[in-house]
């Protein structure tokens, strides 16, 4: 009879994820991970069977903090716009999950129309808002949400790590603008 697990699997993840907002993924260790507890690390492995599995569930744990942001962002008005503004708020907020979602190292190297429905689940609702809120459909709305996601990830990563610093009239004025030279040129 395996032994009863001391912890949770959402109690070691939430812990996880706590280590990565603060020190990023490489702070992730089941030294870490049971201190954190206040435990030995062998408790963590009655739940899960490596760290690698930790990993994992902490990264999809990031996922859902992320998508509620995106869920903001495709709640406002102009939902594409909300959804660039929220992806950067969240790069503000959560810049250790930001990097360890978007700018860690992939194991294939994507090309331009690749990389967006492979990062992002989102994808689909996010090119629904550009037809709802532009009327640009198909290709043309891939390539305005390929242009505009290249831009908005820059600010992001200037963000996310600490490199520059934004206001919220100063990145809604930004997207705008690029936006709409990108709308005029379609």
């Amino acid at each position: 009879m395996p032994p009863k697990a001391k912890f949770t699997k959402e109690e070691i993840v939430e812990a996880g994820l706590s280590i990565v907002r603060e020190g990023g993924i490489d702070s992730l260790t089941a030294r870490t991970l049971g201190d954190r507890l206040g435990s030995s690390a062998r408790p963590i492995f009655t739940v899960f069977k490596s760290m690698d599995e930790v990993h994992q569930a902490v990264i999809g744990a990031a996922r859902e903090v992320y998508d509620g942001y995106i869920g903001e962002g495709l709640s406002e008005t102009l939902s594409f716009k909300g959804v660039g503004a929220a992806y950067i708020r969240f790069a503000i907020v959560e810049p250790k999950l930001f990097q360890l979602l978007f700018m860690s190292e992939q194991e294939a190297i994507p090309d331009i129309s690749g990389i967006l429905p492979l990062i992002d689940e989102n994808y689909n609702k996010i090119l629904l808002s550009i037809d709802k809120d532009y009327g640009v459909k198909g290709v043309q709305a891939e390539k305005l949400y390929q242009h505009l996601w290249i831009y908005t990830h820059g600010i992001a990563s200037l963000c996310a790590t600490k490199m520059c610093r934004f206001t919220e009239e100063e990145i809604g004025g930004m997207m705008t603008e690029v936006c709409l030279a990108l709308l005029g040129r379609q």
